[in-house]
């Protein structure tokens, strides 16, 4: 679904100095001294407020491609020889073609009696974590093998670790929008910026890709490409963040040394 307008980015920037300095307040005032005030009725030192956000997506990074093989016999012996002769060559072309282990492979298989015949069926589920690969396979096996073989269409779908990594880089960048705003701010009225001191994700959404305001298409009949856009995954962060405002003692310093 399409992200809801945000309200504007609202920028608060304190560029008053604060009636004394915090530090030698904090040290002739302790908490608790006979006529002193606690440190956290202070007045606050200089400060930038900001707010940043950011949109990142990631397409998907795995692909599930399943396959069914089926084959109707007299015997029990023909059924089983069938399946497994074209089991057995569907297996190696994915690993040999898809350079694919073990654990990207999964077989199921399943034998029943139907009226006097015998039927043997299989399937192969092959986890693909190169696209280009998955299709060289697929294309391969849909030209050597009969139509009693069939090839479902891909599954894509994100490891949690993808998920995670695009989380943490959506989230980067809301920080570091924030950081650029507030370091502009500060550089328009001659100040530099300081060390954060507060930084707050305060709303991350995530949602799948969509196909925009096309007609729906049934999901059987989407090519490659579509199904891949469907299956990204969009994630936006909104942070807030309140940056130290510094510099100015250093402006001071380096006047008096123009001076002199």
């Amino acid at each position: 679904m399409p992200l809801p307008p945000l309200a504007p980015a609202r920028v608060f920037a304190e560029l008053i100095p604060p009636a004394q300095n915090g530090t030698d307040r904090r040290e002739k005032e302790a908490p608790g001294a006979a006529g002193g005030t606690s440190a956290s009725s202070l007045p606050p030192g200089r400060e930038v407020h900001v707010s940043g956000t950011a949109e990142l997506s990631a397409s998907p990074d795995r692909a599930e491609v399943t396959i069914h093989l089926s084959s109707s016999k007299g015997e029990a012996a023909a059924a089983r020889s069938s399946v497994t002769r074209r089991l057995d060559y569907i297996v190696q072309t994915a690993r040999q073609r898809g350079e694919l282990s073990e654990k990207n492979l999964s077989v199921t298989k399943n034998f029943s009696r139907i009226g006097n015949a015998y039927k043997m069926e299989a399937e192969v589920c092959i986890t693909f974590n190169d696209f280009g690969k998955m299709q060289e396979v697929c294309n391969f096996l849909v030209e050597k093998l009969d139509s009693s073989v069939t090839i479902g269409p891909p599954h894509f779908y994100h490891t949690m670790e993808a998920i995670n990594i695009l989380r943490r880089q959506v989230c980067l960048a809301a920080v570091g929008s924030a950081q650029q705003k507030a370091q502009e701010v500060c550089q328009l009225f001659g100040h530099s910026l300081g060390k954060p001191l507060l930084i707050r994700e305060e709303e991350a959404k995530e949602w799948e890709g969509h196909l925009g305001n096309q007609v729906a298409v049934p999901s059987h009949s989407l090519s490659l490409q579509q199904r891949v856009q469907s299956a990204t995954i969009y994630a936006f962060s909104r942070i807030f963040a309140i940056f130290e405002i510094k510099g100015e003692r250093k402006r001071k310093k380096a006047a008096l040394l123009n001076m002199n």
